[in-house]
């Protein structure tokens, strides 16, 4: 497999050096994994096109670098085929009528490495003498909507009047999530894999996953998306949680799923959030629906399409009518600048890997039951004073 350089070098050099004869069709399937243009990658590697007819064989440093760039694990392109990735949990996102395709590296690293978090927390809390979660599974799809979205927002203390008198959409999911967080439920919101702020998530691609579980269960959100849009993804994920099955979701509240799992959690994320009995309260059907939906959005901080779906479920707009003003707004929202990053980076991480896990974590390592190597790779740290800043803005560190 590896032919050797001509000149003499060192030893480390030399195996760097080292030829690597590879299937060339795997170079093209990395790229396409990654979402990468081929021809984009021609100013780093200028003898790529060389590579890909096996006209020439790129150097094992080189090899590590191209695997590098297109997020690929190095030793796949050592195989004679390309492999077949599948989400390791159910996948319920949809494109158009068909399933999506292909995972990015990026939604199956967050899997990944959200697993190897729900793992540790599990035997931590197993270790503390928790208690299994009892709302874990105590759903089923046959269970009445309304009253398992009563069920839940009981448990969660997640009150209608309260999320009113919040000002923003923002301090609304903050609290939703603490609730969430308080109850047992590790809830992640991030925009990127780790803190590697040069690999985005793309909402397009998922919107979030829950991954259940008596003593860990977990829901991640795609923090890339809008904070409204994160109350509808949150509300839907809880919902798996209460079945007890893991799943990645595109949830969004205007479409009706075909899978029947994913459809019973639309339904409960919506009443929830906006529950029907409420809005035939408070919707006023001779008011403008622009202005109405607007307010109806701001009353129960929740997208507007949220709420223009819950007036159809009330009858207050025909199926042609909730069409025409669901692709209006989903216009509006879309010219919508969005806006930039920044806040507190402490507060920001702990909201990243959620601040259940975080504090537990910062605690197991700082009483030497967890190794410090392990914990900054599963916080997706490089320096150990990140780390202690972290446990200090948790009020753990030392």
């Amino acid at each position: 497999m590896f032919k050797r350089p001509c000149r003499q070098t060192a030893p480390m050099e030399r195996l760097s050096m080292m030829r690597v004869e590879l299937k060339p069709n795997l170079l093209r399937w990395a790229c396409d994994r990654a979402g990468l243009d081929f021809r984009n990658l021609e100013k780093r590697f200028p003898k790529i096109a060389l590579w890909e007819r096996g006209e020439a064989f790129p150097t094992l440093k080189q090899l590590e670098r191209f695997a590098k760039a297109t997020r690929t694990p190095v030793g796949y392109l050592f195989l004679q085929e390309p492999p077949t990735e599948n989400v390791p949990i159910p996948d319920y996102r949809r494109r158009g009528n068909e399933y999506k395709e292909h995972p990015s590296p990026d939604l199956l690293d967050t899997i990944y490495v959200c697993q190897q978090r729900q793992e540790w927390y599990r035997d931590f809390a197993r270790a503390s003498g928790d208690a299994p979660l009892s709302f874990v599974g105590s759903a089923s799809p046959k269970d009445d909507v309304v009253n398992v979205a009563t069920g839940i927002r009981h448990a969660l203390a997640f009150d209608l009047e309260e999320r009113r008198q919040t000002h923003t959409w923002t301090e609304a999911l903050r609290r939703f999530i603490a609730q969430a967080d308080a109850l047992g439920i590790l809830v992640m919101c991030s925009s990127v894999v780790l803190n590697n702020t040069h690999r985005h998530l793309a909402p397009d691609e998922f919107r979030g996953f829950a991954m259940a579980d008596d003593f860990a269960p977990l829901v991640f959100i795609n923090g890339a998306d809008t904070k409204a849009a994160q109350m509808f993804t949150l509300a839907h994920e809880l919902a798996h949680i209460w079945l007890g099955q893991s799943a990645v979701s595109d949830a969004q509240a205007s479409f009706e799923p075909d899978h029947d799992v994913e459809r019973w959690c639309n339904r409960v994320a919506a009443e929830l959030l906006v529950p029907l009995a409420a809005l035939r309260d408070e919707y006023r059907k001779r008011a403008e629906l622009r202005a109405e939906m607007q307010r109806l959005a701001r009353r129960f901080k929740v997208s507007t399409l949220v709420v223009l779906r819950r007036i159809y479920d009330v009858g207050g707009l025909t199926k042609e009518q909730f069409w025409q003003a669901y692709e209006e707004e989903l216009e509006q929202l879309l010219a919508i600048p969005r806006g930039k990053g920044g806040g507190d980076f402490y507060l920001t991480q702990a909201a990243r890997v959620s601040k259940r896990f975080a504090r537990a974590l910062v605690v197991s390592t700082l009483e030497g039951q967890t190794l410090y190597r392990d914990a900054v790779r599963m916080l997706g740290f490089s320096k150990m004073q990140t780390f202690r800043e972290l446990g200090r803005s948790l009020g753990v560190g030392v």
